[in-house]
Parts: C-alpha cells; sequence; structure tokens
C-alpha cells in the first residue's frame, strides 16, 4: 500500500484567507469566519474518523501561506499543511494530486472545507473505489452544481482544465472533461456545500433533524463544533433588540 491514501481537505485559513464571505451579510464578519473555522475542524473531524487500517494520511491544502500558524490551531498533528498559491483551484487541485501521487500515494482524494456534516462513509467509499483495479476518477456531487470531492489514482491534468470554478458547470464541465479522456467515473452519493443563505437554512434543517429529502440510510457527519456555534448564534439572535 506504500504511503496509503493522502486524504486533504482544500480551505483558506479563517479570518487571513477567507471566512464565508457569501454568508457575511447574514452572520457578519466575525461570525463567518467564527464559522468556516467549525466548518473546518467538522471536516477535520469526519476525515480522522476514516479507519487507520484503511491507509489514510491528512493533509491540509491551504491558503494563504504564512497562516500555519492560525490554520495549525483547527488542525493539530497528524494533519500537515500543505501552502498552495496557484492562480486557480483547478491549478491547486492537479498540481497536488500530481504531487501525492509522486510521492508514493497509492490515490489522493480532495475534499472542500464546506461540508461540515458530510459523512465519513462516503470517503471511505471513495478510497474503496480507487483501489479497485483499473483506473478512474471518484466524485462527490454537491448540491450547487459542484463537487465535494475528487480522487484519483493516477494524474489527469485534462480533469481540471477549462472548467468554470465557483459556478453550477464545474461538475457538467468535469465530467465532459472525463469523457474526453476516457476516464470512468465513479460517482458518489450528493451532498452540500455551505457557501450561500440558502445553504446555511439547509445546514440548520439538518443539524435540527428537519432537513427535506434526506435518506434515512444516510448518517449524516456529528459536526459538534457547526452544532455548538449555531446553537450559540440562535441563542444571540433571540435576545438580539
Amino acid at each position: 500500500m506504500g504511503l496509503g491514501t493522502a486524504v486533504s481537505i482544500v480551505c483558506k485559513t479563517p479570518g487571513i484567507g477567507g471566512g464565508k464571505s457569501r454568508l457575511r451579510p447574514l452572520l457578519g464578519v466575525e461570525m463567518a469566519q467564527r464559522l468556516s473555522a467549525c466548518f473546518i475542524r467538522d471536516v477535520a473531524v469526519a476525515l480522522e474518523a476514516i479507519p487507520e487500517g484503511l491507509g489514510r494520511q491528512l493533509y491540509a491544502l491551504f491558503s494563504p501561506a504564512g497562516s500555519e500558524a492560525v490554520l495549525r490551531v483547527l488542525l493539530p498533528p497528524p494533519w500537515t499543511l500543505v501552502p498552495r498559491q496557484e492562480a486557480s483551484v483547478g491549478t491547486v487541485l492537479q498540481a497536488s494530486m500530481a504531487a501525492f501521487l509522486a510521492d508514493g500515494h497509492d490515490c489522493a482524494i480532495m475534499v472542500n472545507g464546506d461540508s461540515p456534516t458530510l459523512p465519513t462513509a462516503f470517503v471511505e467509499q471513495a478510497i474503496a473505489a480507487l483501489r479497485e483495479p483499473g483506473d478512474r476518477v471518484v466524485l462527490g456531487p454537491a448540491r450547487d452544481g459542484g463537487y465535494y470531492l475528487v480522487g484519483l489514482k493516477r494524474p489527469h491534468p485534462r480533469l481540471f482544465e477549462d472548467i468554470a470554478w465557483s459556478t453550477p458547470e464545474v461538475l457538467a464541465c468535469t465530467l465532459q472533461r472525463a469523457e474526453e479522456i476516457g476516464l470512468p467515473v465513479v460517482m458518489l452519493p450528493t451532498w452540500y456545500d455551505v457557501d450561500e443563505p440558502h445553504d446555511f437554512l439547509r445546514l440548520q434543517a439538518e443539524l435540527s433533524g428537519q432537513a427535506p429529502g434526506r435518506g434515512a440510510a444516510v448518517t449524516s457527519g456529528p459536526a459538534h463544533h457547526t452544532r455548538a456555534f449555531l446553537a450559540a448564534w440562535t441563542a444571540a439572535q433571540a435576545v438580539a433588540p
């Protein structure tokens, strides 16, 4: 198995590299940054729950460089922090995939830092799919038209080229690239990112057990940090003038 699977969070350091800018009108700058920190920590907990027996190493691909000390508070060892300053999301993903695979990992998986309730089981499914014989890409489709996870066992730069990043066309464009290069696709269950106010409302509904359309067989991640944030924010809203 060598180094096993490289499992990475892709994120910006809250308060320095970002902080849920599209939620700031709803939450305010400081609370949006705090929420972003909760998301990163909850995604980290979900990835830490992957059994070590599966063979995995944990990384955070982050920006901006120089913010390691701040991010290290959220992601202590065994997390390895890897600064990425490439010009686009696609370049970050492509370069990081190639680097991890060149280092000897049998496959590499990138997970966004905006899905705090992501089930660990989805990532375990991705690892299992990548370890099956034959080449493939594994994608976790997001409700907004993007993806929350991408995994490869061999570098495929074309998969990340000519993509309209941060738009609802990301997944569709990626599937087109996979078809162009003849790369089989394995799709995981659909989940969601929390980027917009309506995503925040969905998150509130999910953590209160009222999310629409949830399958009974799907168990969300615990999201303890996000739950605590939402409880405090809701209480503050209740007493606000």
